[in-house]
C-alpha cells in the first residue's frame, strides 16, 4: 500500500515552520482506496508570499485543527505504507519532525516521484509537478493546494506503475538502495560512479555553479553521508535542494585531498562552505620607513593585498616575537611600538635611534638583519607520499615557511634539485592553513620529508 502525501507549509524547513494543509491519498497499486485532507492551524503567522502562492490565509486556518490534534490519525494512516511525494524528502522531513513532536515515530520506506519520473519518463524538460503533469496530460485542480497536488501525484504514480518496464520502483524500494535519500535532482548514476579513494568532490547547482566543496578519505562513503541525515533545519533542506550534479578529483592521499579542498574553497568561495573561509592568520609583522628615514616594525591586523614580513596567529605572539628581535638585534622599543608613551626609551640595548643619536643607516641595518634572520629561520622542505597510481608520487612544497604548491611526480623523479622540483609542481597562493597542516604531517613522518638548505 502507498500513502501519497502533499503538504502546504509556512516555509521551507520543518524545525521553524508549521503545516497549513495536508492531503493523504491511499493507493493500493491499482486504485485510490482512501483519502484524507485538512487545513491545519500552523500556530505561526503565514507569510504574505506563502498566502499568495497557496491561497491559504491566516483567517482560513484560524479555526482549523492543530497538527497535534490530527497527528494520531495521520500516523495511523501512513506509518505502515510506502511514503510517496513529489520531492519526498521535503514532505517526509516535515511529517517526521511534527509527528515526533506529537509523540509518534515515522519510519517508512520512501519513493520520490521526481526521481522516478526522470527514470521512467526520461528526457522531459522539467520534472516540477506543474510542468511534469502538463506534459503527461494530467490536469491539476487547485495547484499549490495539498489535495490538488496529491491527487495529481497519485495519477502520475499510477502512470509510473503502468510504464515501469525496467523495475525502477522495485529497485528503489530495495533496502540496500539509498536512492530515496538522495537529493531529488541528483542522478543516482553520478553517486554510483564515485570511487572509494581519497579526493575532493564538488556539488553543483542547476546552472553548474559549485555550491559546496568537500574532501574525503573515501569519496563514495563521504558523499553518501551527506544524504543519510535528513535534518529538518533550513540549512540542510536548502542545501539538498540545490544539488544537481557531482564532480570529483581523485587524490593520492588524504593530505592531498585536504590541501586541494582548502585551495578550491579559496578559489571558488562556495556558499555552503564556512569553516575554511574563516581560517586566516589575522596578524602580521610589517616594516615601513618613517618620515625620519628609520625602518620601523609594527604588529597589525592583516589586510587584503598587504605584504607582512611575517605572519602571526595572535597579537600576543606578535609582541613576543618583536621583543625577542629587540633583545637579539638591539632594536628600539619605541620604533617597534612596544613602548608607546613619550618617555625616553627604556631599553639598554637601544643606541639612541629614537632620539636621533644612532643614524638611520646603522639602525636600519639592524632591522634588515632581524628580518633576514626571521626569513632564514623559515624552512624549505618537500613532503612526499603516495600518488594516485603506483607510477607516481605526490609532493607538497613549503618554501621559506610558506606554502608554494603541490602536484604529482613520476615515481622515479629526482627530488634533490629545488628549481627542478618547483618547475614540476603547480604553484598556488600562500595559505597558512595548508602550511600548518603540512608541517604537522612532516613532523609526524620525517622519513617522507626532504629539507632543502
Amino acid at each position: 500500500m502507498y500513502a501519497i502525501v502533499d503538504i502546504e507549509t509556512t516555509g521551507g524547513h520543518a524545525s521553524a515552520n508549521g503545516i497549513t494543509e495536508i492531503a493523504v491519498v491511499i493507493h493500493d497499486g491499482m486504485n485510490i482506496v482512501d483519502r484524507f485532507e485538512s487545513l491545519l492551524n500552523p500556530e505561526v503567522p503565514i507569510p504574505f508570499y506563502i498566502q499568495g502562492l497557496t491561497g491559504i490565509s491566516n483567517e482560513m486556518v484560524s479555526a482549523a485543527p492543530r497538527f497535534r490534534d490530527v497527528a494520531h490519525h495521520i500516523h495511523e494512516l501512513i506509518h505502515d505504507k510506502i511514503f510517496i511525494a513529489h520531492n519526498v524528502n521535503f514532505d517526509y522531513s516535515f511529517l517526521k519532525y511534527h509527528l515526533g513532536l506529537a509523540g509518534h515515530n515515522l519510519n517508512c520506506k520512501k519513493l520520490c516521484t521526481v526521481r522516478l519520473g526522470r527514470k521512467i519518463f526520461p528526457g522531459l524538460p522539467s520534472y516540477s509537478l506543474g510542468k511534469f503533469s502538463r506534459h503527461m496530460g494530467v490536469e491539476i485542480e487547485n495547484r499549490h493546494r495539498a489535495a490538488g497536488d496529491a491527487e495529481a501525484t497519485a495519477v502520475l504514480f499510477s502512470m509510473m506503475l503502468a510504464n515501469d518496464r525496467e523495475g525502477h520502483i522495485v529497485q528503489a524500494l530495495n533496502q540496500r538502495s539509498k536512492e530515496q535519500s538522495l537529493p531529488p535532482n541528483l542522478p543516482k548514476e553520478q553517486v554510483e560512479a564515485l570511487p572509494f579513494t581519497p579526493g575532493v568532490y564538488y556539488f553543483k547547482d542547476a546552472k553548474g555553479k559549485v555550491v559546496y566543496v568537500g574532501k574525503a578519505k573515501n569519496l563514495k562513503k563521504r558523499v553518501c553521508s551527506h544524504f543519510q541525515n535528513n535534518k529538518p533545519n533550513k540549512q540542510k533542506q536548502d542545501f539538498l535542494r540545490s544539488i544537481y550534479s557531482i564532480y570529483y578529483q581523485e587524490s593520492g592521499t588524504e593530505l592531498m585531498a585536504f590541501v586541494l579542498e582548502a585551495i578550491e574553497i579559496k578559489r571558488l568561495w562556495p556558499e555552503n562552505n564556512r569553516a575554511l573561509k574563516r581560517f586566516e592568520h589575522a596578524w602580521g609583522l610589517y616594516a615601513f620607513e618613517d618620515q625620519n628615514g628609520y625602518v620601523r616594525l609594527a604588529i597589525d591586523k592583516r589586510r587584503k593585498y598587504s605584504n607582512p614580513v611575517h605572519t602571526i596567529s595572535s597579537v600576543l605572539d606578535g609582541y613576543s616575537l618583536v621583543r625577542g628581535l629587540m633583545d637579539e638585534f638591539g632594536l628600539c622599543p619605541k620604533l617597534c611600538f612596544i613602548q608607546k608613551n613619550n618617555d625616553p626609551c627604556t631599553s639598554p640595548a637601544c643606541k639612541g635611534a629614537c632620539t636621533g643619536h644612532e643614524s638611520s643607516t646603522d639602525y636600519n641595518d639592524k632591522v634588515l638583519a632581524a628580518i633576514s634572520h626571521l626569513k632564514s629561520a623559515l624552512p624549505t622542505y618537500a613532503f612526499f607520499d603516495a600518488g594516485r597510481t603506483l607510477a607516481e608520487k605526490s609532493c607538497i612544497l613549503i618554501e621559506g615557511g610558506q606554502f608554494y604548491g603541490m602536484g604529482y611526480l613520476a615515481h622515479d623523479f629526482a627530488s634533490d634539485d629545488l628549481p627542478s622540483l618547483k618547475s614540476a609542481l603547480t604553484p598556488y597562493p600562500p595559505n597558512e592553513y595548508i602550511k600548518n597542516m603540512v608541517f604537522q604531517h612532516a613532523s609526524r613522518f620525517p622519513d617522507r620529508t626532504r629539507v632543502f638548505s
